[in-house]
């Protein structure tokens, strides 16, 4: 009897061990090929998103890339002016979150904080200006044209974003880690209160 006690519980440790062992693997999948969470941390993207915001990056769009190296899975389809993603300056160590403005072989021209793209004035209701007024180098800049393979990325902040601005554009098929795609919770830290109404809300 107590060979047979003794034997039931190796095999109840071994199928814990089992199911812990699978659910960690199928997490690390998960997070590397699929969705990972990522927290804003500063006020770059106000409105669009406050610091305090948790969401969720698609990371197969893209094409998720193979971890511990360089290689990109091929993805859906490629980032686009407009789209929110999660990413890596050259030579940072911290993810950025900003918005695509221009993609490779596009011309970008900032102009009192208004973006031509192309010669086409862009329609962009989400920018927050922190300074009354017109001018500054942080809303006059090109004409740049992005170069092949590169996206231009800036924050929907306009006055208080480090973006490509300053620290150039970005190789997407190196840097970028996903899309941005909904928030699953939000914490207001001023208030010490949960954002309620934030939450499952799509980002775009």
């Amino acid at each position: 009897m107590a060979k047979q006690a003794a034997g039931k519980k190796k095999s109840a440790l071994k199928e814990t061990v089992d199911v812990v062992v699978w659910a960690v693997v199928m997490a690390f999948l998960a997070r590397s090929f699929l969705i990972q969470a990522f927290r804003i941390p500063s006020g770059s993207m106000e409105d669009t998103l406050l610091v305090g915001d948790f969401l969720f990056v698609n990371k197969f769009l893209y094409g998720p890339q193979i971890p511990f190296t360089d290689i990109r899975l091929p993805g859906l389809r490629e980032p686009r002016p407009g789209d929110i993603i999660v990413f890596r300056f050259p030579g940072e160590k911290d993810d950025y979150i900003k918005r695509c403005v221009a993609v490779g072989g596009q011309t970008l021209e900032v102009r009192n904080g208004e973006i031509t793209l192309d010669g086409r004035r862009q329609d962009e209701g989400y920018t927050k200006f922190l300074h009354s007024g017109q001018g500054g180098a942080a809303r006059n800049f090109g004409p740049y044209r992005v170069p092949e393979g590169k996206i231009f990325m800036m924050g929907d902040n306009r006055d208080n974003s480090r973006d490509s601005r300053v620290l150039g554009p970005v190789d997407w098929r190196k840097a970028v880690r996903g899309k941005a795609i909904f928030i699953y919770w939000s914490w207001d830290k001023e208030k010490k209160l949960p954002r309620l109404s934030r939450l499952g809300d799509l980002i775009h």
